[in-house]
């Protein structure tokens, strides 16, 4: 499926399947753990699965978004340097396995996810909360607001949508944090997913209501999953803002580090994801929009969803697999 439109392209168009391989990797390396209980070893193996895919392309990347700062990453973390050193020069804003407690617990939607953009043009996001709120394309600008009341909010959307309120969903992660928003949206009249991890998906989610049943995302989760839900709706189509929750001196220090100037600065979309943006997700357990890897005899199964901010292309990837495939290979 894809939607090319005119738009300056400036990746290399082959990036845009080659990043496909670097998360049906880390998805299959992730899937062979789940539902064994063990959070820590399913996320090392994505990680190492991911970063090994890395380094074989031709680019110049730096990780923008990883695994966490380098002191408490060994791989994949914030600053680090990927790829053969050669090419174009690339942000990369990752997570191996968004949703590393459902995987573990072999529940809906854990994915292996990554965005790439031309160098500059993702958010240097510090790892800490950011409140959140999504909906998909096809809306007037400005319809939903970071600082709206809740239920504001949901009736803006279901007029703008032309249905009752009691047809719009609203997708909340399951936090005690959010127990105030949950009966504020419950008291308005709408439906509540509530989810107990995997907020990049819960985003995603968003740009097709029709397959997923979900509207509205909006809450409290990870400011780095959220420049990384930015980079698929920037692709895909929708509205997003974040702020980042700077509730500590050490919080607001690392984030100055970081080149946060305004503590309180509401980011829009395209604050968060600019320029040419490539982003790739590959399904590791089932879900709403893709389905988990599957272990066949012959072959392994994987689904992924690539999409292109420059021409708007969304594409759909189901690949067989052998089971001694290398994929850091140059083979197909």
């Amino acid at each position: 499926m894809g939607n090319e439109n005119s738009g300056e392209q400036v990746l290399d168009r082959v990036l845009t399947l080659e990043i496909v391989r670097v998360t049906e990797r880390a998805a299959i390396a992730a899937a062979r753990l789940s539902g064994r209980g063990d959070e820590h070893a399913a996320d090392q193996v994505a990680v190492d699965a991911m970063r090994e895919e890395l380094n074989a392309l031709s680019i110049k990347g730096i990780v923008v978004i990883g695994e966490g700062e380098r002191d408490e990453a060994p791989m994949l973390y914030i600053g680090e340097e990927v790829g053969k050193g050669t090419g174009q020069e690339v942000d990369i804003a990752l997570d191996p396995l968004e949703g590393t407690t459902i995987c573990a617990k072999d529940m809906p939607n854990s994915l292996a996810v990554i965005a790439m953009a031309e160098k500059g043009s993702l958010l240097n996001a510090p790892d800490v909360y950011m409140d959140k709120i999504a909906i998909g394309p096809g809306y007037p600008a400005g319809i939903v607001d970071i600082d709206a009341a809740p239920a504001d909010n949901i009736k803006a959307l279901a007029k703008a949508k032309g249905v009752p309120v009691s047809e719009i969903t609203a997708c909340i992660l399951d936090r005690p944090r959010h127990a105030a928003i949950i009966a504020a949206v419950r008291e308005a009249g709408a439906a509540i997913r509530l989810i107990g991890d995997g907020d990049v998906a819960g985003v995603i989610h968003t740009t097709d209501p029709v397959e997923t049943g979900i509207d509205i995302y909006m809450g409290v989760g990870g400011a780095p999953e959220g420049v990384l839900a930015a980079a698929a709706l920037r692709c895909i189509g929708g509205q997003m803002q974040g702020r980042l929750i700077l509730d500590t001196d050490e919080k607001r220090a690392r984030a100055a580090r970081m080149g946060v100037e305004d503590p309180n600065r509401i980011y829009h979309m395209e604050d968060m994801a600019s320029g040419d943006v490539l982003f790739s997700a590959t399904g590791v357990t089932d879900g709403n929009m893709l389905m988990g890897v599957k272990f066949e005899r012959d072959y392994i199964r994987t689904d992924t969803l690539v999409m292109r901010s420059s021409t708007g292309t969304v594409r759909r990837v189901s690949a067989k697999h052998s089971h001694s495939e290398k994929f850091s290979s140059k083979t197909s």
